[in-house]
């Protein structure tokens, strides 16, 4: 049995939206990665099954090609190469489903389209504090991922026989990759009880994993050898690792969209390394990627310096200036929010 989170009201309403509409468009964040992809391509393939034809999920920008073996994944309009058809499916979507993101900022070009369409709009995620843009928000940041929350949005509406294979890879796909392959922020017995039915409907969770963590491209392997080496700068005294990277330094290695998706989480394979930051100089700014175990809240320094936020374990944020200031100010960071005096950051906080 697994827990019933989401309001009935919301879960009714959503479902006469599903009834009565035609057009769906399906939107995810900037930088799609594994959950955004894998809870839209899951609701994209539902959405076929209970009979909708037209279903279309459009994304800001392009995603990482171990992405792409997805059922439903090469027919994804990517907003950055087709704008105007992009804007026009918007425009006559009878509903839009907002998932894995809690304000229209993070859907950057797409923001403007969303928020002016007269579509009923639902949100379904698992960030904190949410924009109200969306007559139906489904926000449980509890959850581990969107993915999961699809699957449990689609169950309680009494659909789980129209979960076929497709979809089933794709939600699978979301949750594994947004939890770190279960690694972090996945100790609820529920999860595997959804992992469970998902494998009733036929799918290779190993084959999915090695798709998605063990098939790259050598210039990403080389890259990663360059960041272990020359790029890792480790504080044994703040248990803290920090990986830079500038657009020369990309460049060299031929760097294509996901390239660096994951290079956060090695430095945590350190003993005594706890916390994790990652910068990319990026076209008009700075890239952060934070990752943390255990008990230490990346959010917070994510919150504190760079802009951001997300979860406990996993978040990401942003800086607008040069990479050796984006570095420093980490550094400057450090001696606060120390993993060895946490509850002295956040009384000072």
């Amino acid at each position: 049995m697994i827990t019933k989170i989401i309001a009935e009201e919301k879960i009714q309403k959503a479902k006469r939206y599903l009834e009565k509409g035609e057009n769906f468009v399906i939107v995810t964040h900037v930088a799609p990665d594994g959950d955004a992809l894998g809870s839209s391509l899951g609701l994209y393939h539902f959405l076929m099954e209970y009979g909708k034809e037209n279903v279309t999920v459009v994304v800001p920008n392009d995603f990482p090609p171990f992405y792409k073996w997805m059922q439903g994944a090469k027919d994804i309009i990517i907003h950055e190469k087709y704008p105007d058809f992009a804007e026009e499916l918007i425009q006559n979507a009878d509903v839009i489903f907002c998932l894995d993101f809690n304000d229209p900022k993070r859907i950057e070009k797409l923001a403007g389209p969303v928020v002016a369409s007269d579509a009923r709009k639902v949100m379904i995620d698992h960030h904190l504090i949410p924009s109200d843009f969306c007559r139906v928000i489904i926000s449980h940041p509890e959850m581990s991922s969107t993915s999961e929350m699809v699957f449990r949005f689609i169950c309680r509406m009494g659909f789980f026989d129209l979960l076929n294979k497709d979809a089933a890879e794709c939600i699978y796909t979301g949750m594994m990759t947004d939890t770190g392959s279960f690694t972090y922020n996945s100790n609820k017995p529920e999860i595997y009880v959804i992992i469970s039915e998902l494998l009733k409907k036929g799918i290779d969770k190993d084959l999915i994993y090695r798709k998605v963590n063990q098939v790259y491209s050598e210039s990403r392997l080389r890259l990663m050898g360059y960041v272990l080496y020359e790029k890792m700068k480790v504080y044994p005294e703040y248990k803290a690792a920090l990986i830079t990277l500038s657009k020369e330094e990309l460049d060299r290695f031929n760097y294509v969209t996901g390239d660096t998706e994951g290079f956060v989480n090695l430095p945590l394979s350190i003993e005594g390394v706890e916390f994790s930051v990652f910068i990319r100089e990026d076209k008009d700014y700075m890239k952060i990627s934070l990752r943390s175990v255990g008990d230490f809240p990346c959010n917070e320094f994510a919150g504190k310096y760079f802009n951001g936020g997300g979860h406990k374990n996993a978040s990401g944020g942003e800086f607008y200036g040069t990479l050796t200031d984006a570095a420093a100010l980490f550094e400057q960071g450090l001696p606060l929010f120390n993993p060895n005096k946490i509850e002295e950051f956040r009384s000072n906080a």
